[in-house]
C-alpha cells in the first residue's frame, strides 16, 4: 500500500492538529470555490441547488469538504459564476 503524501505536517505541539494530504487540500480548495460562487450570487444552498439542479445534499457535502467535487462539477460551478442567468435558463 502506498503511503499518502503529506503536504502540510501537523504541529506536534498541538494535539488537535493533523496532517494535510494533497487530496484533502484539493477537496478544500474545491469546497471554497463552490461556496464562494454561491455566496457571490447571494443564494442559500437550497436556492443554488434548486436553481442549478444540484442535489442540495451533494452541494452541502462539496461545500463542507465531506466529499470531493468531481472535475465536471467544478467546471459547471465556474460557468455558473460567469453566466448564472444563462445557466439557470438552460437547465430550467
Amino acid at each position: 500500500m502506498k503511503k499518502t503524501p503529506i503536504i502540510l505536517p501537523s504541529d506536534p505541539a498541538d494535539p488537535e492538529d493533523f496532517d494535510i494530504t494533497v487530496e484533502a487540500m484539493n477537496r478544500g480548495q474545491r469546497a471554497r470555490l463552490i461556496r464562494r460562487t454561491r455566496t457571490a450570487l447571494g443564494l442559500s444552498q437550497t436556492e443554488f441547488a434548486d436553481r442549478f439542479r444540484v442535489p442540495v445534499g451533494t452541494l452541502r457535502d462539496w461545500e463542507q469538504a465531506r466529499a470531493t467535487a468531481p472535475d465536471f462539477a467544478v467546471a459547471y460551478v465556474r460557468v455558473i459564476g460567469q453566466h448564472p442567468d444563462l445557466v439557470a435558463k438552460a437547465v430550467a
